[in-house]
């Protein structure tokens, strides 16, 4: 690490900067800390190219891309700016020698840690390919070892999975020998190019040599074009599981679940990155950058190490980092934060118990209930696996069998009528009538972390790694699930009061409100900026649904627009008329290819591809509704008006009207999973069944 000099700034956001820890072609990796004294690694643009539109669209390319991937197979961004200034991006460290310093270092791994590396690997690039991106620059080098698994880095030329290619024939930015053919052949990439790369790095990891190698790059790029891959260093029975994924024709490529089941590793294979000569390489590095970050004291008036400090501490610990050319890498690959939270240690996801599906659901019988589980003025019922979580009749959050309704765990002390939200199908997290966040184990209700700083009045929406809320003060305000720290506070840019907040939905970077005025907006989850809006898209607050990229509306309209730019894809107006009660659009239902909306006294299924119709069914109700279908098996359920209750459709045809009432008003909150169709009618509630 060298110090800062002139021309450096020594602030940036919440991170004071401490040290320079790299630079390349765009810009320079500072060593940062915020005013809690938690380290960071601090991106930032050159300031003669923050004034080139490209470069400056790229960089934010970049920080969106890499807050778009969940799951904890990837580097976590902290926070960013994109908007005014210098541009920067802070992101976590990781302590650690990369792949290619530990197959260098200790030579080609065992059976049992290349395996926990494979099936790692193979789900981490299953998240970044959910997140509709693909990485396009797995290797080695951009494989993190630490002692909670391999870490996937540097998003610096990830592209949507649509995305054209970024090179011409012989332009490539990604190391020669990874990168697959119909890459270095300029053609379009989509995930299959990652696989090939993940085959490259595992016949890598087990024969410690490259697959593809030469003494010129025009020659490895030949040889993965039209030669055959060097496994002979390979272990026989590994070999039959890479060379699938190194197949020239991306379509004859295994899928990354296949992947991770053909590698499955051992119980207990996780001890791989604990112990052994390689897991005490790690525990060394991870020790040095505890130390690193309490070198630096967290008060900004107090002065700055020296640098024959810094470089003697960094070179303890084998910090590297990668800084060259126009991709640079900026996470540091060998230090780590000493005064964040604990890391929560969050049990796998439960399994999900599927109701048996049935030949019809005439004469309709419950699965359970109605019983009295709820407060009257209940959130919507969230699945969450094997619990349905509900505000208990008497205040606090109460998770139920979605079996039998039984009652698994209650918290209380919390206000689950500020909303509840479910992070990576594993936490539950609502807020208490302070506005501190609380996060609960959903399948147990153990309490994990509690957010104090949040001043949360409603939750919105959240992602794996941040809980969006709308604070009493009316800000929009973005909560780290991982540093349970404001990344950043806006002024609501929706209307907004307690009563009617907007609904809302994330996803790929992105955070859609729509509220009840209709004049929606999309705003950057990085920054919180308005990215576009739409105005006049109804009157009343519909929650929007977003899938691959494509974000879909009710109100005035159904359509479907880019999530990333706004541009509509396709729109079908609404025939009811918008304004009166119940009329316009109600808010959509996506699944699949499939799009699913009501119409004031129609449901309709159109293409979620071309806006087709498919199929168009008259309700039971002569008064309209809003409400949200809900696509189960091969049902559709939708709650109506007064005097109708609930109605079940054929979700392929339309037809076959089927209805369950136990209410007499049109109050109902309604979701579904595994089969089951959940319904809130004034505190009582009941899950009901679907069929084939």
């Amino acid at each position: 690490m060298l110090p800062l000099s002139t021309g450096d700034p020594l602030r940036l956001g919440p991170y004071r900067l401490l040290g320079v820890l790299g630079e390349g072609g765009m810009g320079k990796v500072y060593f940062g800390r915020d005013g809690a004294g938690d380290a960071a690694a601090v991106k930032v643009l050159r300031p003669e190219l923050a004034h080139d539109e490209n470069l400056a669209r790229r960089f934010v390319r970049e920080a969106q891309t890499a807050q778009a991937v969940t799951g904890e197979g990837v580097a976590r961004v902290l926070g960013a700016q994109t908007e005014g200034g210098r541009p920067w991006i802070a992101a976590e460290f990781l302590a650690g020698p990369t792949l290619d310093d530990a197959v260098t270092a200790y030579g080609p791994l065992d059976d049992a840690a290349l395996r926990a590396l494979a099936a790692a690997l193979a789900r981490t690039l299953q998240d970044i390919h959910t997140a509709g991106l693909v990485h396009r620059d797995l290797k080695p080098a951009n494989i993190v070892l630490t002692s909670r698994g391999p870490r996937v880095i540097d998003f610096g030329i990830a592209r949507p999975e649509h995305g054209l290619t970024l090179t011409t024939t012989g332009q490539i930015p990604v190391t020669p020998g990874y990168g697959a053919p119909e890459q270095v052949l300029g053609q379009r990439v989509g995930p299959p190019a990652d696989v090939f790369s993940l085959g490259a790095v595992l016949a890598y990891a087990a024969g410690g040599r490259r697959a593809y190698d030469g003494p010129h790059v025009a020659g490895v790029q030949y040889q993965v074009v039209h030669g055959e891959p060097d496994v002979s260093a390979v272990p026989e029975h590994v070999r039959a599981l890479v060379l699938p994924c190194l197949a020239k024709d991306p379509a004859q490529r295994p899928e990354p679940a296949r992947i991770a089941q053909a590698f499955a590793p051992a119980r207990g294979a996780g001890k791989v990155w604990r112990q052994g000569p390689l897991a005490a390489d790690i525990g060394r590095r991870e020790a040095t950058a505890r130390q690193l970050a309490a070198t630096f004291p967290a008060e900004p008036t107090a002065p700055s190490p020296s640098r024959r400090r810094l470089v003697t501490t960094l070179a303890a610990g084998g910090a590297v980092l990668a800084a060259g050319g126009g991709t640079t890498a900026w996470w540091l690959k060998g230090g780590g934060p000493k005064a964040a939270p604990k890391p929560v240690v969050v049990p796998p996801a439960a399994r999900t118990p599927e109701a048996a599906l049935l030949a019809s659901t005439a004469g309709m019988t419950p699965l359970w209930g109605p019983e009295s589980l709820a407060g009257p003025r209940t959130p919507a019922p969230l699945p969450v696996r094997d619990v349905v979580l509900l505000e208990a009749p008497n205040g606090g959050l109460a998770a139920h069998h979605v079996t039998d309704g039984r009652q698994k765990w209650l918290a209380s002390g919390v206000k689950a009528s500020a909303g509840y939200v479910t992070v990576s199908d594993r936490l539950v997290v609502t807020a208490d009538a302070e506005g501190a966040l609380h996060a609960f184990v959903a399948s147990s209700g153990r309490r994990a972390w509690t957010a104090p700083d949040a001043d949360a009045e409603k939750l919105l929406a959240a992602d794996a790694r941040t809980v969006y809320v709308m604070t009493r003060e009316r800000q929009l305000r973005a909560v780290s699930t991982a540093t349970r720290k404001v990344l950043w506070s806006r002024s609501t840019p929706v209307r907004t009061t307690a009563l009617e907040p907007p609904a809302a939905a994330t996803g790929q970077g992105r955070l859609v409100l729509f509220p009840s005025d209709g004049h929606v907006v999309v705003v950057d989850t990085t920054t919180g900026g308005t990215v576009w809006d739409i105005p006049d898209q109804g009157t009343a607050a519909l929650r929007p649904a977003i899938s691959k990229g494509t974000v879909f509306f009710g109100g005035r309209t159904l359509c479907a627009l880019s999530l990333a730019t706004g541009n509509e894809l396709w729109s079908v107006d609404a025939e009811s008329k918008v304004g009166q009660d119940s009329g316009g659009w109600g808010p959509p239902a996506v699944r699949g290819d499939e799009v699913y909306a009501v119409d004031y006294l129609d449901l309709h299924r159109y293409g979620a591809g071309d806006g087709e119709r498919k199929w168009k069914t008259y309700l039971r109700s002569y008064e309209g509704t809003r409400s949200l279908p809900v696509v189960q098996g091969g049902t559709v359920w939708v709650a109506e008006t007064k005097g109708y209750g609930l109605t079940a459709v054929s979700a392929r045809t339309g037809d076959d009207v089927e209805g369950y009432r136990f209410g007499d008003t049109a109050a109902y909150t309604t979701a579904g999973d595994g089969n089951r169709f959940f319904a809130t009618h004034d505190g009582s509630v009941v899950a009901l069944p679907v069929r084939r």
